[in-house]
């Protein structure tokens, strides 16, 4: 998947609504994604309280998507974010905490909470 490539012209620029907090589970997550052409661009944001989160939906040891099904980021426990591939755990802030890409980060997306509206940024 290439969605990680910063130059991708799928990518939303700064300023794209996103949705409202209150569309996203506190903690939870939510899937975005956006098309150019043939190019695709995948991301998601996890929410913990006020705090808002986005992530390049793309693991860094396989490069494929993280969740089996839209939306379906976090474990059971609501403490990590999964990569349902191969099992591997991260931390809320991005750093895998389990797995064949221990130590190695997700993707930051930029994003930003305005009002009650999560924003690119």
């Amino acid at each position: 998947m290439a969605s990680f490539e910063p130059n991708n012209p799928a990518r939303p620029p700064a300023g794209v609504r996103l949705c409202s907090l209150d569309e996203i589970k506190d903690p939870g997550g939510k899937s975005f994604r956006f098309r150019e052409d043939t190019r695709m661009f995948a991301g998601f944001v996890i929410r913990e309280g006020d705090t808002v989160r986005g992530y390049v939906d793309s693991c860094p040891h396989a490069g494929w998507p993280l969740a089996p099904m839209d939306d379906r980021y976090l474990t059971r426990d609501n403490r990590h974010i999964l990569c349902a591939g191969h099992g591997a755990l991260f931390s809320l802030d991005g750093l895998c905490v389990a797995g064949p890409c221990a130590d190695e980060r997700l993707a930051p997306w930029a994003v930003e909470l305005r009002g009650g509206e999560i924003y690119t940024a």
